[in-house]
Parts: C-alpha cells; sequence; structure tokens
C-alpha cells in the first residue's frame, strides 16, 4: 500500500506544534511495517539549509489559483525510509514564520491544488492521501470536483484527520470564486453557517474522517467540543473513527536522551532523582524533599491556564516547586512571570520554547499539571509517563484515553472530571498524598513508564483503516 501524508508541516523541517510531531513519526512507523509512505509539505524559508540542501528537484508545474497560474517547484529527499516531497513557491512560503499571514487562505488554496497536480510528475502512485488538519482539507474537495473520473486518479481514497477542531479554514464566501475557483454548483459543498469553511468540505468529500483519540471522535459529536461542526460531523458519523496518537520513543527515550544529565530506566530510576536535583540547581531553587511539578504548555484559553491562575497559591501552599516553559496570549504570560517573582525561590518561568528544557522538566518533575478544558489527544502526558513523570489531567479527549487514576492504587497518573478548579486541587493534593509513600510512588512511576504509547500499536490501527477504504 502506498500512502501520502499531506500536511502543513513536520519535523524535523518545520514545526509549530503537535501536527509536525505526528507527521514526522506515523508514516516512519507504518513504513515499518512494510508499506510504502510518503509526505508532502511546503517548502518553507524555515527550513534548515543542511535539510535543504539533501533535497532533489524533481520538476516544476504550474497550478491553477482560481483565475491565476502560479509556479510550483517539486523537491524530494529520503529519511528514515519516508519519502518527503516539498511544494515550493516563493511567493507563497519564502516568508519568516508558518502561519498567521493574510492570505493563508491563498496560501493553503495553492498547496492543495499543488498536491493533486504533483502527482502526474513524481514516481509515487498513492492508494491513499492522508490529509490532515484545514491546511489540507481542500485535497479531498478538488478531487471531488476535477480529478476522481481521471484516468491514474479514480481508484484513489482520502482520509482527513481533525487534530484539532477549533481551527476550520472559515473564511467569507468571496473567496470560493476568486482564491478556490470552485463553481457555484458545487459551492454548497463549502457553505456552512454562512461562510465557507474548508474543514467541512474535508469532512463532505474524503472517504473517511480520522481523529486523534477515540474520546475526541465521540466528543466532537456535542457542540460543546465541535465548534460548530456538530451537525455536518454527526450527519457523517458513520465514516468517523478515533485512533490514538503516539510518540517517538526514540526522541523520548530516558535511556538515550543526551538532553539530561542521567539516563535512567523502569528498571533502575535512580538517574531520575539525580535529573531533579540537577535541574533545581540549573534553576536556582534549594534540593529538598518537596514535590516538583511540571507545566510544559502553550498559555492558550483551552489549555486550562485558567484554573492554574484560580489555584496556583494553594498549590504553592500545599509545598510544591513548580517549574513552566510555554508561550502563548499575553495575560498568561505576565501572570506566571508575576508568580515567578513573587515566588522566587518555588516558581521557575521560562517564555517561548526551548526543546532542551522541554526534555529535562519531563525527566526531572515528578509531576506533570495538564488540566485542559479540550485536548483531542496530548502528547505532553505520554512523555511525561515516559519519563516516569505522573500526570495529573483533566478527563478530556486523549487525555482520558491514556491516563488512568491512581485512586485504585492501579493507575498510572491522577485525574479529574468537570473543568474545575478545585476539583483540580483535589487531584493535586491526592498526587502529594501519594507522593510521601515512597513505596506505592516508586510503584506508580514503574507503571507509568511501563504504558507503551508508541506509535507501533496505532500505526497497525491506521493501516486496518487504509485498507478497510481500499476493500
Amino acid at each position: 500500500m502506498n500512502i501520502l501524508f499531506a500536511a502543513s508541516e513536520a519535523v524535523p523541517y518545520a514545526a509549530s506544534g503537535g501536527l509536525a510531531d505526528v507527521v514526522g513519526s506515523l508514516p516512519k512507523a507504518i513504513s515499518a511495517k512494510g508499506h510504502n509512505c510518503a509526505v508532502v509539505m511546503p517548502l518553507y524559508k524555515a527550513i534548515d539549509s543542511e535539510l535543504r540542501g539533501e533535497m532533489e528537484f524533481i520538476a516544476n508545474l504550474t497550478v491553477d489559483v482560481s483565475w491565476r497560474k502560479q509556479y510550483c517547484g517539486i523537491y524530494m529527499t529520503e529519511k528514515n525510509n519516508v519519502t518527503y516531497f516539498f511544494i515550493d513557491n516563493e511567493y507563497y512560503y519564502n516568508r519568516d514564520g508558518l502561519y498567521g499571514f493574510y492570505d493563508d487562505c491563498e496560501r493553503f488554496v495553492f498547496f492543495g491544488r499543488a498536491v493533486l497536480e504533483m502527482l502526474k510528475f513524481i514516481d509515487f502512485k498513492p492508494d491513499i492521501i492522508s490529509c490532515n488538519d484545514w491546511q489540507t482539507a481542500l485535497i479531498p474537495v478538488y478531487f471531488h470536483v476535477y480529478y476522481r473520473y481521471l484516468q491514474g486518479y479514480d481508484k484513489l481514497k482520502i482520509t482527513m484527520t481533525i487534530h484539532n477542531i477549533e481551527y476550520q479554514g472559515r473564511y467569507g464566501r468571496e473567496v470560493l470564486n476568486e482564491l478556490m475557483g470552485i463553481p457555484a454548483y458545487n459551492s454548497g459543498i463549502l457553505e456552512y453557517d454562512g461562510y465557507i469553511n474548508m474543514l467541512k468540505g474535508a469532512i463532505e468529500t474524503a472517504d473517511g474522517i480520522i481523529t486523534v483519540s477515540p474520546s475526541y471522535a465521540m466528543e466532537i459529536l456535542d457542540p460543546w467540543y465541535a465548534c460548530g461542526l456538530d451537525r455536518i460531523l454527526a450527519d457523517k458519523r458513520y465514516k468517523l473513527k478515533g485512533i490514538l496518537n503516539g510518540i517517538d520513543t526514540d526522541l523520548y527515550d530516558p535511556e538515550k536522551d543526551p538532553y539530561i544529565a542521567w539516563h535512567f530506566s523502569e528498571n533502575d530510576i535512580s538517574g531520575k532523582a539525580k535529573c531533579k536535583s540537577e535541574l533545581l540547581n540549573e534553576l536556582g531553587f534549594s534540593d529538598g524533599e518537596e514535590p516538583l511539578l511540571g507545566i510544559v504548555t502553550r498559555f492558550v484559553r483551552h489549555k486550562g491556564i485558567d484554573l492554574i491562575r484560580c489555584a496556583f497559591e494553594e498549590i504553592i501552599n500545599c509545598g510544591f516547586k513548580i517549574v513552566v516553559l510555554g508561550s502563548g496570549e499575553k495575560i498568561y504570560e505576565d501572570f506566571f512571570i508575576e508568580m515567578s517573582r513573587r515566588y522566587p525561590d518555588r516558581v521557575s518561568v521560562t517564555t517561548g520554547f526551548v526543546p532542551e528544557l522541554a526534555h529535562r522538566i519531563y525527566a526531572s518533575a515528578d509531576m506533570f499539571l495538564m488540566p485542559s478544558q479540550s485536548e483531542p489527544c496530548g502528547l505532553a502526558q505520554m512523555i511525561a509517563m515516559r519519563y516516569g513523570t505522573a500526570p495529573i489531567v483533566r478527563e478530556t479527549g486523549g487525555l482520558r484515553d491514556t491516563v488512568r487514576d491512581n485512586g485504585g492504587l492501579n493507575g498510572n497518573g491522577f485525574s479529574f472530571k468537570t473543568f474545575n478548579a478545585d476539583d483540580m486541587l483535589d487531584a493535586i493534593r491526592r498526587a502529594k498524598r501519594d507522593y510521601n509513600d515512597r513505596k506505592k510512588w516508586a510503584a506508580l512511576v514503574k507503571r507509568a513508564m511501563k504504558c507503551d504509547n508508541s506509535w507501533a500499536a496505532s500505526a497497525d490501527v491506521y493501516i486496518e483503516s487504509f485498507c478497510g477504504l481500499l476493500n
């Protein structure tokens, strides 16, 4: 089976979040099981020059963007037994940053059409195109409108993976003719609630819809989670499936991680305490018996930062030291910075994203706080468990699917149900109580580290889903 993953970012070439990790890991895992995988993404300015030097020019072609004719170059390279294709257009992609531009709609209209046109010029004939998030949502739409009856395309199947339903590619109706070039008689595919909604178009036209955890697949049928798309998803639920994401266990490996001071494993966790001492010293904290609570996140509302703000003083009073890494909305950044100034011996805050520090926090913290309002899958809680750090999470999306509460003494972390600061604080206090029982805590750490959150199992489910579409 030949599978082409279309995405706006992928590790190690360009990344802004968890999507890049998934697209950088899943094709490699499927390829290891005997299938041919490729990835296609834009050729951004941000891609490292050394990685650019490994690319080979394949072809150039012209892509229709409504009434425009735009240049498109195709580059190729191979890494980890996966072929990578890159869509080149300097007008659209030779910029600082990946997203957030006034013409993002046009940039990814071009990308969607270019992916389908590219198939005529490359020596890779996919059976499946796996599209990821709204930036690729026009691929199944264009296929449905223009390509499905063309020779060479007629057996192709397309899936749409929703990594976060909040981001839908919603624009005014003027883009339909001005940018997309979709005929008026097909406009109903994309129209929704008075807007043009690219993700809605993909839900209509894709052969399969995938979300990144089983719980999230059920949640997005609920108006509270669906961000307006619950009606169309309920209508198309027969092709909706939730498949849990995994993590790259080579990248996050406490036995080999180059960013941590000491290596350790589930059979010998002594190095974890040494990592903690090292990080406390780095942060200017005194070494002691207090638990270290880690937070690595984007500072945005749906990550549950408001709950942390409400309960922060109580968490400090429980006897925690806290290390925070992240960036996002200024109101949240200012809050954490103020807390670090108020409690300089107990709170450390680093704004921005520093991968090396993130690894050290995962390896050194005793607990990892993730009280998300919504979380399609979440990778951080799985990474934390890989390093023997007990996650404290709200039961939503992939957090519910991966974290078992330790209330019955057989869990791998701690959880709470309602989006409420008091309930979160209760879970934190229960974690502190178990932490004080060294024997109980050592058993919890070992259970967390034994959890298999690799891509191997999820890759099998993806393969089964893709094969089901072809049969």
